[in-house]
C-alpha cells in the first residue's frame, strides 16, 4: 500500500490548530463582545480596541517573525504559541478591568502569531509546490469549522458565564493543541521526504522537473526584491481591503444581529454557523479550482461577493437577506482566504516567503484594525451599524481593483 505523504498529515494537524483558534476565540470573539458589552458596560469602540490591539501586535511582529521563521523554521514557534494562546484565555477568565482585558489580548495575540495561519502557511509552503493551493485550502477548513463551535461557545457564555468559558477554552487549547503542534516540521527533509512527496526515483516526470529547475536561469525573490514590485503592494492592499469586512463581521456581526435586527444571541450564533458552512463550501471550491484558474481574478470576484453580502446584512428586512449575507460572505471568505498566501508563494517563491508574508502584514493591518474600529465607532456615534457597514462594503468593493492590477512579476535572474 502506498505510504501517505507526511505533508498531508501536517495539513491535518494545521487544520486542527486553526479549528481550535477559530472556535475558541477568532470567530467566537463577537459573542464575547455582546456579553461583555451588556455585563460590564464597555462600549463597542472599547471592545473593538482589543481586537485592533491584537491585530496591531500581529502586524508589528510580522517582519520579525517572518525573519525568524525563515531562519529557524516554524516548528518551535508553533509549540510555544499554543501554550501562550491557552494561557491568554485562562488569564481572560480572571480580568475585571478594561486594561486587564487588553493585556490578555496582547498575550492571546502573541500566541496566535506563533501558532496561527502565518507560521502554518510558511510550513506548508515549504512542503508543497504542485498542490500548494489545495493544501492551504484544506487547512482553511479548520478556520471555517471553528464557526460551527460558536453556538456552543454562545451557549456556554449564557449558561456558565464568560469566566468559566474562557478558562475551559484555555485548558482545551493546550491539551489538544500541543499534540497537534508536535506534528509540524520545518521542511520535508526533516522527515526524509521531498516536496509534494514525489521521489525522483519514483517518477520520470519528477526527474524532468528537477533537471528543468536546475537549468532555469531565474530564482526566487529576496524580500528586498519583492518590495520593489508592484505586485507585492497590490496583493497586500487587496488583502487588507478584504479584511475590512472579514474582521468587522467577526467582531460586530453578532451584536448587529442582536441589537439591530432583534435576534437572540443563540439565533445570531446560528447565522455565524451558516457563514461557516458557506465558508467550507468556498474552501471546497478553492480546493478544486485553485490550481487550475487565475487566483488573482477569483480573488477580485470574491471582493464583490464580500461587498454584496455585507450590504445584505446591513439593510436586511427578512431572514432571506440575512441568509444571503451568510452564503455570499462565507463562500467568498473560504474561497479567497487561502489564495492570499498561495499567490505570494507563486509570485515570489519559497526562499524568503516568511519575511515577505511578515512584511505584508504591516499593510494588511489597515483592514484588520480599521474594519472593527470603523464599525464600532460608527455604531457608538449613530446607535447602529448601518453607516459603518456601508462604508466598509464600499471599501471592499473598491479593493477588487487591486487584485485585477496585480500581475505576476518577472522572476530575477540567478
Amino acid at each position: 500500500m502506498k505510504r501517505i505523504f507526511y505533508g498531508w498529515k501536517m495539513v491535518g494537524a494545521a487544520t486542527g490548530l486553526q479549528f481550535l483558534q477559530a472556535g475558541l476565540m477568532t470567530q467566537a470573539f463577537g459573542a464575547y463582545v455582546a456579553v461583555l458589552s451588556e455585563e460590564r458596560g464597555w462600549s463597542k469602540t472599547e471592545l473593538s480596541g482589543a481586537a485592533a490591539l491584537q491585530q496591531m501586535e500581529v502586524a508589528l511582529l510580522g517582519p520579525v517573525l517572518g525573519w525568524l521563521l525563515d531562519r529557524f523554521g516554524p516548528r518551535v514557534f508553533v509549540r510555544a504559541g499554543v501554550v501562550l494562546f491557552g494561557l491568554g484565555l485562562m488569564a481572560l477568565s480572571r480580568i475585571d478591568t478594561l486594561p486587564a482585558f487588553y493585556a490578555c489580548f496582547v498575550l492571546i495575540a502573541l500566541g496566535t502569531s506563533f501558532c496561527g495561519f502565518f507560521p502554518l502557511n510558511v510550513a506548508l509552503i515549504h512542503w508543497f509546490e504542485r498542490w500548494r493551493t489545495r493544501a492551504m485550502s484544506s487547512m482553511s477548513i479548520g478556520l471555517a469549522f471553528g464557526g460551527i463551535v460558536v453556538p456552543l461557545v454562545a451557549w456556554s457564555l449564557q449558561t456558565h458565564g464568560w469566566r468559566v468559558t474562557a478558562l475551559a477554552s484555555g485548558v482545551l487549547a493546550i491539551v489538544i493543541g500541543l499534540p497537534l503542534a508536535s506534528m509540524i516540521y520545518n521542511r520535508p527533509e526533516d522527515r526524509g521526504e521531498v516536496v509534494d512527496g514525489v521521489s525522483p526515483r519514483e517518477s520520470s516526470t519528477a526527474r524532468e522537473q528537477i533537471v528543468e529547475k536546475a537549468q532555469d536561469p531565474t530564482r526566487d525573490f529576496t524580500a528586498r526584491e519583492a518590495l520593489r514590485t508592484q505586485a507585492f503592494w497590490l496583493l497586500s492592499l487587496g488583502h487588507g481591503f478584504a479584511l475590512f469586512v472579514v474582521h468587522a463581521v467577526t467582531v460586530h456581526a453578532i451584536a448587529h444581529l442582536k441589537e439591530g435586527l432583534g435576534y437572540s444571541l443563540e439565533q445570531a450564533a446560528l447565522v455565524i454557523t451558516l457563514v461557516t458552512l458557506s465558508q467550507i463550501g468556498g474552501v471546497a471550491i478553492g480546493w478544486w479550482i485553485g490550481d487550475r484558474y487565475d487566483k488573482r481574478l477569483i480573488a477580485a470576484a470574491c471582493m464583490l461577493m464580500h461587498m454584496t453580502g455585507l450590504l445584505m446584512l446591513t439593510y436586511a428586512v427578512n431572514a432571506a437577506m440575512v441568509c444571503a449575507f451568510a452564503v455570499l460572505h462565507g463562500v467568498a471568505w473560504g474561497l479567497r482566504g487561502p489564495f492570499m498566501q498561495a499567490l505570494r508563494a507563486d509570485y515570489f517563491g519559497r526562499s524568503a516567503i516568511g519575511m515577505i508574508l511578515g512584511l505584508s502584514f504591516l499593510i494588511i493591518m489597515i483592514g484588520q484594525i480599521g474594519g472593527p474600529m470603523i464599525a464600532g465607532l460608527c455604531a457608538d456615534l449613530t446607535g447602529n451599524y448601518r453607516l459603518g457597514f456601508t462604508l466598509l462594503a464600499l471599501l471592499v468593493g473598491l479593493g477588487s481593483i487591486f487584485f485585477l492590477a496585480a500581475k505576476q512579476p518577472a522572476r530575477p535572474l540567478r
